[in-house]
């Protein structure tokens, strides 16, 4: 299967918009060969908290959200990470999966959230799986990603790639993307497929760098740090 992590600069809280554009990269990735592609954190939004906690029209009512439909029919399953209506007040960071025909697969909500997330959202309580190709997923969600229990119980169950929706700036944020993932793909035998900012991103500038690592550590496919693009690269089952 051909998998393709996907990187974009969002426009501030404007879902109509950047739910078009990647609509657009998954169309990209889909003529590439790839089967499924991979998102980035609020990838609807941008990493917008403020705009977020002030605006709930900016969340997703559910996995059956219409504005989600041009994703949905991009004809290449997709991971896409949004912020999602829970029963709770506050809203979930939550990946969606579908498949290329736009069923819908799982919902994932980010278990670990960072600093100034807690209290604005709400933590998820259990791991994300899905089966497509013949292929077990596990999902995580950029600081999910710094717990190793997370893809460790991934791989235990059965799980061949993690995808991780993410956003690493620049500075600190590029040390850690080329040490975690890379790590995480040889320690747990796990493909690593990360998706990730470029450009302006909330508060940080994204430095790119969507990237597919074998379970040996070995970079298949990566990004630049300046282009929205898609890197893809076939992964295998076992």
């Amino acid at each position: 299967m051909k998998i393709a992590a996907a990187q974009l600069t969002c426009i501030p809280a404007d879902v109509t918009a950047n739910a078009a554009y990647a609509a657009a990269l998954a169309a990209q990735a889909r003529d590439q060969g790839a089967e499924l592609v991979v998102f980035p954190e609020f990838t609807l939004t941008g990493y917008e908290l403020e705009a977020l906690a002030e605006d709930p029209s900016l969340w997703m009512a559910d996995a059956d959200d219409p504005r989600l439909d041009g994703l949905r029919s991009a004809g290449t399953a997709v991971a896409v990470n949004v912020a999602l209506r829970t029963p709770d007040p506050l809203p979930a960071i939550a990946t969606l999966v579908y498949d290329a025909a736009g069923t819908h697969l799982t919902t994932y909500a980010k278990q670990h959230l960072y600093q100034h997330e807690q209290g604005a959202f709400t933590p998820g309580a259990a791991d994300g799986r899905f089966e497509l190709g013949g292929i077990r997923f596990s999902l995580g969600v950029c600081f999910d990603n710094h717990f190793p229990d997370l893809p460790a119980r991934g791989a235990a169950d059965g799980c061949r790639v993690h995808l991780a929706s993410s956003l690493y700036g620049t500075g600190g944020g590029i040390a850690e993307r080329a040490t975690i993932y890379p790590g995480m793909a040889k320690d747990h035998g796990l493909h690593v497929v990360l998706a990730n900012h470029v450009g302006p991103a909330g508060p940080w500038t994204g430095c790119g760098g969507a990237a597919i690592w074998s379970p040996d550590g070995t970079l298949l496919a990566e990004a630049d740090a300046h282009t929205p693009t898609v890197a893809a690269a076939d992964v295998l089952p076992a």
